[in-house]
């Protein structure tokens, strides 16, 4: 008998494989905001590749150009060697992204993934100050390699590593413990008292919003705040937007509301603008120490990424684009405010911003029940914090409002469906 995709998957990839597990079916086709599976069956998607798809899939703009590119013969891989897609991209997003935000930095290409350019911007803090310590914050996630896995605060994840984990010191991240309680005044009298045990640390870094961490939006006066100290005990501050970024929280740049120039900025994910592998560490020029070579890497150069990054920044020369995201961003609030005033049985609290927004619900399993229910109904939405308490809407940026309606009418019937068998549970249990 001829296996199916999934039996499959199931017999020789390893068990380490997780979406899989969520989304159990095979898919064949994508665009826009819907994905289609081998039955044809239509699905909405609210996971944009967890975040890797801020444009949606196979966005036609962009794959004329890769086509073009690709049928004249263009670059594939060049290592960093110089290309005309490179360089086509660093000048459009200077003038484009940089120069119209007063933003002066060097762009580096580290390797192709989120993963890759936090590693590049901790070592590079270390190099240019000396220092070896790293401030990062409870619920961070900055990738999994043993660096990235060091400033990451989930448990599980940090025990992949199999070693210790070394040089970084966690503090809480805004509201960790309560609104009462001002975790910058904990961190500051840290670095004030000798005696603490906590060193002068090379950088502090941080998500303005913590997107695998439980969507946490930290307020705009804690980033501003953590940018003064940064400054007044000549520390350095990266910014890990590589999820929250590329407007994903309703500005290019998730700190711009903050009014801060952070000195080091990660993006990767929807940077590339199709979903393929790029990754950019964007440095202030006095800090760019390298010597060539000193951190590289086989596919630093994506080309084919380079060709549709710069074809996504045509979005952001209109600025009406950006304003079409803080409005949509402004209907997914009120959407889930009427959710947690209509259904007070999931005890759900708003989290997040911009199109990086969710319910986190104090009912223990009912966000995951929300999910699968959401996936029985074909629209796919994740999980995210420690014990998967928040259900998150990470839809296309550029979705239309047609679309965004259609999946608010799935999340409520599936908060429903979720609240209606946690009844069923309490009743059984009761008899």
């Amino acid at each position: 008998m001829t296996k199916n995709g999934l039996e499959i998957i199931e017999e020789l990839e390893s068990c380490v494989r997780s979406y899989v597990r969520a989304f159990p079916t095979v898919f064949t086709k994508a665009r826009g905001y819907k994905m289609w599976d081998e039955d044809g069956k239509e699905y909405i998607d609210f996971f944009s590749g967890a975040g890797a798809l801020n444009y949606g899939h196979n966005e036609p703009n962009m794959k004329k150009k890769l086509v073009e590119y690709i049928l004249d013969d263009g670059i594939t891989h060049s290592l960093d060697m110089a290309s005309s897609a490179k360089a086509e991209f660093l000048e459009k997003f200077n003038e484009v992204i940089l120069k119209p935000r007063d933003l002066d930095y060097k762009v580096m290409f580290p390797g192709p993934t989120g993963t890759n350019t936090v590693e590049s911007a901790l070592k590079l803090a270390r190099k240019v100050t000396g220092r070896t310590e790293i401030i990062s914050f409870t619920n961070g996630f900055h990738g999994m390699t043993i660096g990235s896995l060091s400033v990451t605060g989930n448990s599980m994840k940090r025990s992949g590593a199999g070693i210790p984990l070394h040089n970084t010191v966690t503090m809480p991240y805004d509201n960790f413990v309560s609104d009462e309680l001002d975790t910058l005044e904990y961190l500051e009298r840290f670095l004030e008292d000798n005696g603490s045990g906590v060193s002068i640390p090379a950088a502090i870094i941080l998500e303005t919003v913590q997107g695998e961490g439980g969507i946490n939006a930290a307020r705009f006066e804690w980033i501003k705040k953590v940018d003064e100290i940064c400054k007044r005990w000549g520390i350095l501050l990266i910014i890990d937007d590589v999820q929250a970024g590329v407007g994903r929280t309703g500005t290019f740049f998730s700190f711009e509301p903050a009014g801060i120039k952070p000195d080091i900025v990660c993006l990767s994910k929807s940077i590339g603008g199709y979903g393929l592998p790029l990754a950019l560490t964007l440095i202030s020029p006095e800090l760019d120490q390298w010597k060539p070579g000193e951190h590289n890497g086989t596919f630093r150069g994506n080309n084919h990424a380079f060709v549709t990054a710069t074809e996504a920044l045509t979005y952001w020369e209109d600025p009406t684009f950006e304003k079409s995201i803080q409005d949509k961003s402004a209907t997914i609030t009120k959407f889930l405010e009427n959710m947690i005033e209509k259904y007070p049985e999931m005890k759900g609290h708003l989290k997040g911003r911009g199109f990086m927004q969710g319910i986190s619900s104090d009912v223990e399993g009912f966000s995951e029940k929300v999910a699968e229910e959401a996936f029985n109904r074909c629209l796919i939405m994740e999980t995210a914090g420690g014990h998967d308490q928040v259900f998150k809407l990470f839809p296309p940026i550029n979705i239309d409002e047609a679309g965004l309606e259609k999946g608010f009418e799935l999340i409520e019937e599936s908060i429903k469906e979720a609240i209606k068998q946690m009844n069923l549970e309490k009743d059984t249990v009761a008899n």
